[in-house]
């Protein structure tokens, strides 16, 4: 079982943040992650996104080197009490349990980063949905890379963004707010077409729809909680229309095929109902389109929730995207 320091920080229902599995200080893993949150239930789903930093790897080697995807129940009996109890699978494999997530909330942080701040300063200014987007940012922001350091995994971290009107010693409560979701209106894809240009799609190997989503590896791109029992799914082209064309697979089943992604919305319905409680639609390249990788926009408008992904696909991978049901 991995030691695991967690730093949450809520945007409206959505979680950002980043997690370090560790055997010391100086050995440990670090992920941005991305996640949310289920007020009227206290579920909490979060998962490991991008591999930011990895230190002394060498002690950690005999630990799980996958990315963790977890599902929790968030219970805050007093006010210096708050417990996350649930379990983890892999984040791109849900029937590949990890063990059992059992955490509680500490003022001891073994790791400093960006997030000390906003954590620190939440309910005095730091709550700021843009404020926290931009220290999201932050780890991913490309620093020179000091002499002697090059090809390392990462380099260093830009710290200490300037904020204002925010009170540096006001206590740090994280996860215990429910700021009011608002509505959000998804931008439009951006669409780059020059006139009575051809749009040539890179086909692909010469195989059915069933065997590319049998051998290519799914990697997930998000999970969206089911909190509703109607759930509107919008597929766009995202960025420039070049032809890409897709098939959306659900628990292992197709649903459609030949899906050509465009500025309008492909839409698909799914009734809660009729799915597990845990369940996975995969979106599979049926071509490149002109311009490889096959991306596309989605909207999933689950009752009077709006999420958004970009989702990514090519010859070797598929887009995942996990349904919870809460």
């Amino acid at each position: 079982m991995l030691k695991t320091e967690l730093k949450l920080v809520k945007k409206g229902d959505s979680l950002l943040g980043t997690s370090y599995y560790y055997a010391s200080k100086n050995s440990y893993r670090r992920y941005s992650i991305k996640g949310y949150f289920d007020p009227e239930t206290n579920s909490v789903i979060w998962w490991d996104d991008v591999l930011l930093e990895e230190k002394g790897g060498t002690l950690l080697s005999g630990s799980n080197r996958e990315p963790f995807l977890s599902v929790a129940d968030f219970n805050c009996p007093g006010e210096d009490k708050m417990f996350l109890q649930g379990n983890t699978t892999d984040k791109n494999d849900k029937d590949k349990q990890t063990g059992p997530v059992n955490m509680q909330k500490t003022n001891l942080s073994m790791f400093s980063d960006e997030w000390d701040f906003v954590i620190e300063n939440y309910f005095v200014g730091a709550n700021d949905p843009e404020l926290i987007d931009s220290v999201a940012g932050i780890a991913f922001i490309e620093a020179p890379v000091p002499k002697g350091f090059e090809g390392t995994l990462t380099p260093p971290l830009v710290k200490d963004a300037p904020v204002t009107d925010v009170n540096p010693t006001a206590p740090a409560k994280a996860v215990a707010s429910a700021a009011p979701i608002k509505p959000v209106t998804p931008p439009a894809p951006v669409i780059s077409k020059t006139p009575g240009a051809p749009v040539i799609a890179k086909t692909l190997a010469d195989q059915s729809i069933d065997q590319k989503f049998s051998t290519r590896t799914n990697k997930l791109q998000t999970v969206i909680p089911v909190t509703s029992e109607k759930i509107e799914l919008r597929f766009y082209d995202n960025a420039q229309v070049d032809g890409d064309s897709i098939a959306l697979f659900l628990n292992g089943k197709m649903l459609f095929k030949n899906i050509r992604l465009t500025e309008q919305a492909y839409t698909v319905y799914l009734n809660a109902s009729d799915l597990e409680n845990d369940n996975e639609l995969v979106m599979v390249a049926e071509n490149l389109g002109s311009i490889p990788p096959n991306t596309s926009f989605m909207v999933a408008i689950v009752g009077a929730k709006r999420y958004e992904a970009r989702l990514y696909a090519s010859e070797n991978s598929s887009a995942l995207i996990r349904f919870v049901k809460q």
